[in-house]
């Protein structure tokens, strides 16, 4: 995007109605193509959410992978997921999302066949990811089962200690991270950036009365 800002400033449109097949209207959809072809785009960002019906019409007509703002939020995730459970919470949202999507999707996911794994007799590519995605995904379900029961065991341990549990609430990039820093002076990750801390932490914080408490 950034790319095409400074180079072009693409036209705006008011929509009185979406449409049902492009999202966008005719007009704009051949002006994003021509723009995607010009500079080479490797892929378009929605900043709103796609049926699945739009966002194949789309990539069709641009010839690139189409992110929605879930799909883009999502691959966000998973570059900043870093415990096993967060990954394990990436993985399967997005396969989920993505087998929504499967439908009519033949041709593209044909060309990922040979990364899944070796196509068997009369099946088509389409099956096949169809047939893995539901497979990973009840793996993913069972691996998250037992990674919870896991975290249940440590809850109640901390529930076993007299310690109040006091959370930090707020929106992506509202400064979580950084007030948690200030007050137990852990060393969390923080960055001036939507999504940067995904994984929850628990530190002990010592209040000013003497008292201790879990952030």
């Amino acid at each position: 995007y950034r790319h095409l800002h400074h180079k072009r400033r693409l036209t705006h449109q008011h929509l009185h109605r979406v449409s049902p097949s492009t999202f966008l209207g005719s007009g704009k959809v051949d002006e994003i193509r021509d723009a995607v072809e010009k500079y080479e785009a490797d892929f378009v960002a929605v900043d709103d959410l796609l049926s699945p019906a739009q966002n194949r019409n789309l990539e069709e007509a641009w010839g690139v992978r189409v992110l929605d703002r879930t799909a883009l939020i999502l691959d966000i995730f998973a570059m900043r997921a870093r415990t096993k459970e967060g990954k394990l919470q990436v993985e399967l949202a997005q396969l989920e999302y993505l087998a929504s999507r499967l439908v009519g999707r033949g041709e593209m996911f044909s060309q990922q066949a040979g990364r899944i794994g070796t196509r068997g007799p009369g099946e088509t590519a389409l099956e096949m990811d169809r047939r893995f995605i539901r497979k990973r995904i009840g793996i993913l379900r069972k691996k998250m089962d037992d990674v919870r029961s896991h975290r249940t065991i440590h809850r109640q341990k901390r529930q076993g200690v007299p310690l109040p549990v006091v959370s930090l609430v707020g929106y992506t990039n509202a400064g979580k991270s950084t007030l948690m820093n200030r007050l137990t002076k852990a060393q969390v990750f923080v960055e001036d950036k939507l999504f940067a801390t995904l994984d929850p932490t628990v530190r002990r914080l010592r209040l000013p009365s003497g008292r201790e408490a879990l952030l």
